[in-house]
């Protein structure tokens, strides 16, 4: 029999709503509850987050309190929806996607005066689930906790997970899975496909309004949708630049999963990297390595191109006009990046200002690494923690890029040592560990999930009790493929 309707919370637990995103027409949503789930359990809670938003932590871990995590109450003042949006996926366009198993509780002001999104992902089936089920895994729901939450103690922008519930149902992808829900935090989920959605209908009022919402919600200073461009442009720069500054791979960078805030949004198929290699992939979709480590920079700006094309009714009347408006803006990234890039790679190897010659440092030392695969958070942190050579096997390599190096950090104020520590984390999510935690956690074993998350959380410490952590994998630890939670 099914579980029964969701119904409004009582006051046991207040959320002070205020729903900009439901006050957008019709067409930019569709109404609809979260589908309850049988037997909620709370896996995990972020008390420090709750704290943040301005809500009550013991309200939350209530029964009422899971039971609106799971799905089954929906609180008061809350307009529950599901986004509509395009997107092309690996290239091809497809003109409808749409939120297909994430419900949008609403949207809370923090007591800092920011903005956030409470959103339920795996809260059953939408009219846009394309034949899926609407719900979630247990697996992908903890990897997206864990890696969500290492990347803001990296200090990287990304979407959080304010809590993890298990649904007491299974849920049927290869085989028989635990069912979760993951309650997720975003600055907004407005994507570049949500502005595709609507250029793809030529509904040129509707993208009017997406641009104004964008504007005010993000970009206030913004002064139209040429302006709104240029700021969604410098956003995904610097946010890819620090992507690749901690060797992480998004693994499915297409335009739907793409947020124009510049936050980090869809932990499905991400990894970081180990061995260091440019082309390194490891989403089980991406067989043409169209979204490797070195080629998110390339597909950043593939991605703000298709921005900029939806943009074009507004940014002028006359086409041709905006084109050239719109191309400009465009044509300005590879040098924005360059300059990102630097901003995170410089302190990386200790500098504290700026030189023409310091990216072909960098990258000597790239290439030096890449060469024999060197493990890429190891050998930088290495680097900070003046190791020989840097844990290289090449030393006389090594040795011959660090004459320049040093001639290059005897030119500047200030010890290096402290900056690179500051900018090479000794611990990130790996992924063997992340797996070894959903294994365990599928078992019914939450302690290595928790360890990881205490670990990860101070990822520029020596935590010397968790060195393990910092250990690459083994030959028979190392994982290949990640795979998209779908």
């Amino acid at each position: 029999m099914p579980p029964p309707a969701p119904y409004v919370m009582a006051m046991t637990l207040h959320i002070a709503f205020d729903n900009s995103y439901a006050r957008l027409p019709e067409r930019f949503h569709t109404r609809q509850a979260p589908v309850p789930v049988r037997a909620p359990a709370l896996l995990r809670l972020n008390t420090d987050l709750a704290r943040q938003m301005g809500l009550d932590p013991a309200a939350l871990g209530s029964e009422d309190g899971i039971a609106m995590l799971a799905g089954n109450l929906v609180p008061e003042g809350a307009a529950p929806l599901a986004q509509v949006y395009a997107g092309h996926q690996f290239g091809g366009f497809v003109p409808q996607l749409g939120d297909g198993r994430a419900i949008l509780l609403g949207e809370v002001v923090t007591p800092d005066g920011t903005r956030r999104d409470i959103q339920l992902k795996g809260a059953g089936p939408t009219p846009y689930s394309r034949m899926g089920d609407g719900r979630a895994a247990l697996g992908p729901v903890l990897r997206e906790y864990i890696v969500s939450e290492a990347m803001h103690a990296l200090g990287i922008p990304t979407t959080r997970a304010l809590a993890a519930v298990t649904t007491g149902e299974d849920v049927f992808r290869i085989t028989r899975l635990p069912g979760a829900v993951l309650t997720r935090v975003a600055a907004s989920h407005i994507r570049v496909g949500t502005f595709q959605y609507f250029a793809a209908r030529r509904d040129t009022e509707a993208l009017r309004l997406l641009s104004a919402h964008a504007i005010a919600r993000h970009y206030p200073q913004a002064t139209g949708a040429l302006d709104l461009l240029r700021h969604v442009i410098a956003a995904q720069s610097r946010l890819v630049a620090q992507w690749m500054g901690v060797g992480f791979i998004h693994g499915v960078m297409n335009t739907d999963n793409m947020a124009i805030s510049g936050e980090t949004i869809d932990y499905g198929p991400c990894a970081f990297m180990d061995g260091y290699h440019s082309r390194t992939v490891f989403s089980s979709i991406d067989a043409q390595g169209r979204y490797a480590y070195a080629r998110q920079a390339d597909m950043a700006i593939w991605n703000l191109a298709q921005l900029a094309t939806t943009l074009l009714p507004l940014i002028d009347p006359d086409r041709e006009a905006a084109i050239e408006k719109g191309t400009e803006a465009l044509h300005a990234f590879p040098e924005i990046f360059k300059r990102d890039w630097l901003a995170v790679f410089r302190p990386k190897i200790g500098l504290a200002d700026a030189e023409d010659g310091d990216a072909e440092l960098i990258h000597r030392l790239l290439d030096l690494m890449e060469k024999e695969q060197a493990d890429f958070t190891n050998t930088f942190r290495a680097l900070a923690e003046g190791l020989p050579g840097a844990g290289l096997k090449d030393r006389a390599g090594f040795d011959a890029w660090a004459v320049d190096w040093n001639a290059r950090l005897a030119r500047q104020d200030g010890a290096p040592q402290a900056r690179m520590r500051a900018a090479n984390p000794a611990y990130i999510p790996r992924n063997h560990r992340v797996e070894a935690a959903i294994q365990a956690a599928g078992a019914g074993d939450l302690a290595p999930f928790e360890k990881l998350l205490q670990v990860l959380e101070r990822p520029f410490d020596d935590q010397p009790d968790h060195a393990a952590y910092r250990s690459a994998p083994t030959p028979d630890q190392q994982v290949h493929q990640t795979f998209c939670g779908t």
